[in-house]
Order: structure tokens, then sequence, then C-alpha cells
């Protein structure tokens, strides 16, 4: 053996150990690169005020994606929502739908999109709080206690302000992906306020693939339902017709058991799709499963004998099959039904009613 191998094999072992150096602190850097990289994409949990400046006065509720509390400011005295975001079921960071939900709610304002005042923290990685204005209702909630529905004119105003908000999001390339009453909020001075946006994706065009795993059954648009994998801000115009409906009717308009359920819901009240009226919906991955049996006319009409024809024409048209032709939110803004009469009503002379989430202290 030369001189030249002979050290190549005392090197051996030495490089052996550096190797294995390596590996066991692969894992450590991982950790470390990911917490900077959400420290750089997400910079609103530094200097943070700590949750402590909150009294819990009681709890609100609890979804998905949090945990909501009425609490007090103990500065300002401030009545305020603080929503305890889960993360304890992250894997090696932030849960991305608690990322999604700062992220949207930080970068965009409107008077008809909850306001976050703030993040706060606790002692532990897992305690990140929005702080949000508190509001007295959800609209879901208050509908179900409400002796009569609302009024055309009032219909009219909460239809203003949803559109509005949605098509601010949509301008900002925000998809909300779980628009229902229940994450529709209402204060007693007739403002809606767009919440909980544990869903909601800013996308680019063109649109890549998404997971369809998003909107609740009863509000999810017909393309999630058929499978597409593609999806565009179309399926919160879906959503917002169901909303639409159940505000006419102070009924859900679609309550499915199951995803078959609500295909065949859908398809009893508006008829059975065809490549005429929507192009491409045969080529749906489980279009091939729905029975041709199904009546091919909408009969929405004979749901709702008491809209105008106007206003018909716009539920039609939120409800429309082909998400290519569903109508924009900046197109129904401009929709006849809303300068028909009666005229949308002022939102400070709508009615109060006393909040379920106030407490008693």
């Amino acid at each position: 053996m030369s001189d030249e191998d002979e050290q190549e094999v005392k090197k051996e072992p030495k490089k052996r150990k550096q190797d294995k150096a390596k590996s066991e602190k692969l894992p450590e850097r991982q950790n470390v690169v990911r917490s900077l990289r959400s420290e750089i994409v997400y910079p609103y949990l530094r200097e943070c005020r700590h949750v402590d400046s909150y009294e819990r006065l009681n709890h609100i509720e609890e979804g998905s994606y949090g945990i909501v509390f009425r609490a007090k400011d103990k500065e300002t005295g401030d009545i305020v929502a603080l929503k305890k975001l889960k993360l304890e079921l992250a894997n090696g960071g932030f849960p991305v739908t608690s990322l999604r939900e700062i992220h949207a709610l930080m970068n965009i304002k409107h008077p008809n999109i909850v306001n976050v005042r703030e993040i706060v923290v606790g002692n532990h990685m897992d305690q990140v709080f929005i702080v949000m204005d508190f509001i007295e209702h959800d609209l879901k909630g208050l509908m179900q206690d409400m002796r009569a529905p609302f009024l055309q004119s009032e219909i009219k105003t909460l239809m203003i302000q949803l559109l509005s908000a949605v098509a601010l999001m949509h301008d900002n390339w925000i998809i909300h992906r779980d628009l229902k009453t229940s994450n529709l909020l209402l204060n007693n001075r007739g403002e809606i306020k767009v919440a909980d946006f544990g869903l909601a994706r800013k996308y680019g065009s063109p649109m890549g693939h998404m997971t369809q795993l998003v909107v609740t059954l009863w509000y999810r648009a017909p393309e999630l339902l058929l499978g597409a994998k593609e999806y565009t801000t179309a399926i919160d115009m879906w959503s917002v017709g169901c909303i639409f409906a159940e505000l006419l009717n102070n009924e859900p308009l679609l309550p499915g058991r199951s995803e078959l359920d609500q295909l065949d819901k859908i398809f009893k009240l508006l008829g059975r799709p065809s490549e005429e009226i929507w192009p491409g919906y045969s080529e749906l991955p489980h279009a091939k499963n729905i029975s041709p049996a199904y009546q091919p006319y909408s009969t929405l009409r004979s749901k709702f004998t008491n809209l105008t024809q106007a206003g018909l024409d716009l539920l039609s048209k939120l409800l429309t099959y082909d998400p290519a032709k569903r109508i924009t939110a900046e197109q129904a803004l401009k929709h006849p039904y809303f300068s028909e009469s009666p005229a949308p009503k002022d939102p400070a002379l709508f009615p109060t009613w006393p909040s379920k989430g106030s407490g008693h202290r």
C-alpha cells in the first residue's frame, strides 16, 4: 500500500464521524429553517402583547380552527372577541389554516370584514390569539331565534354588504372558501362582518390545483362536489347564492346529509346539468356516477314564489352550474334587484336583538 493510500484509510473514520454529526444536526437545522421561514413570511407575531393584557369574560363558541372568548382590554376597557387559534395540530410549526387566517385578516380591511386589532401570545408556542372587534350576533344563530324573517329591504342591505366584502376579497386574490351564515357576523348597527378566514386562500393566475375539501357541505358548489381539481372565485359566489336563498326563506336552501345527497338536492332544485349549459361537465371525475333520471328544468321559482323577477334572476345567476358563467360579486352589485322597490334599508334603522355572546359580566 502506498503512503498516499495509507493516508486515505486513516482519513476515512474521521470522515464518517463528520458525516454522522452532520446528519444528526439536520433535523435541528430543518426546525430552525422552518421557524425562520414562519418568522419571515408571518412577521405578525413579533413584539406582540401578552394575552394577559385581556380579561376573559365568557366563552362564545368553538369552531374547527379556534375557540372564541368575549374579553376586555385591561388598558382601554374595550370589549373584544379573543380567538385562540388551534395550533396543537401543527406539524413542526403553525398549521396552515391559522397562518392563512392571520395573513388574510391582517392584509385586508373593509367595513364588512371583521376587524383584527392585534395578535397576542401566551407563554407557550401554541398560545396565539387573534383580537377582533366584538360583534353581537352570527347570522345563523340570529335567524334561528328571529320570530319573523328579514324584510326584503333588509335582505338587500345585507346582500350589498356581503357582496361588497366578497368583491374586495376577490380583487385582492383571496378566495374565502367557507362562506356561510354562521361565518357572517351582524352587529346592532345593521352591519355584516365576514369572519373565519381559516380556509381562505391567496390564489394566482392561472389557478393551480387546490384541495376540494373546502366549503361547508350545504354551501358547496357543484364543481367541488363533482371532483373538480381546479376552481375559481366562483365557488364563493355559489355560497353567496345559498346565503341569499337562506335569507329569503329563513332556512338553509340545500341541507344535504352527504355529498351524494347534496348533489341530489341541487339537481332536484336546478335540474340535471348537461354539456349544453355547462361545457366540460361530463369530464368531471364524479359526473359519470350521476343518474340521467333527473328532470332537466329548474324549479327555483316554485321555491321562491314571493321573490320578484329581478330577485329570481339574481339568485339564478348566483346558482349557475357553469362556474365560468356564474355572476361575479362586482356584477351582482350592479344587478337591477338592488335598485327596484323596496329600496335597501339604512343599516342604522335595523332592529336590534339581545346578544347571546354577551354573557353576564
